[in-house]
C-alpha cells in the first residue's frame, strides 16, 4: 500500500511555469509506476503522464508534450510535474496515482483504471 500527498497547485499566467509534487508513503516506492491525471469541471479524468518505476521509461499525452515533464526521485518517495507554457486549457485538478509493478520496473499506464492508489488532487488555475 502506498498513501499520496499532492502539492504545489496555484494560479499562474498563461506562459508562465509550475512544479507539482506528489510525495509518497511506503518502503517499497521504487516498485510503483506513477501516473499524474487532471480533470477540468464537468469532464472526465484525463491522462497526462506516466513514468515507470526507476524513471526510465516516460510518456505524455499529445496536449502536453515538449511542454511538461515528469520526473521522479525514489530516495526522496517522491515524482514531479514540471509543467512550462502553460496554458489556459491546463486549468485543471490534477491527480497523482500509483500502480505497483513488481518486477516490471519498466511499465507505464495511461488509464486510470490501472491505478490502485490516488492523491487527493491539487488544483491548477491558468489565466490568460
Amino acid at each position: 500500500q502506498v498513501q499520496l500527498v499532492e502539492s504545489g497547485g496555484g494560479l499562474v499566467q498563461a506562459g508562465g511555469s509550475l512544479r507539482l509534487s506528489c510525495a509518497a508513503s511506503g518502503r517499497t516506492f521504487s516498485s510503483y509506476a506513477m501516473g499524474w491525471f487532471r480533470q477540468a469541471p464537468g469532464t472526465e479524468r484525463r491522462f497526462v503522464t506516466t513514468i515507470s518505476a526507476r524513471g526510465g521509461y516516460t510518456d505524455y499525452a499529445d496536449s502536453v508534450q515538449g511542454r511538461f515533464a515528469i520526473f521522479r526521485d525514489n530516495a526522496k518517495n517522491t515524482v514531479y510535474l514540471e509543467m512550462n507554457s502553460l496554458k489556459p486549457e491546463d486549468t485543471a485538478v490534477y491527480y497523482c496515482a500509483a500502480e505497483r509493478v513488481g518486477f516490471g520496473y519498466y511499465r507505464t499506464f495511461k488509464n486510470p483504471s490501472e491505478y490502485d492508489y490516488w492523491g487527493q488532487g491539487t488544483q491548477v488555475s491558468v489565466s490568460s
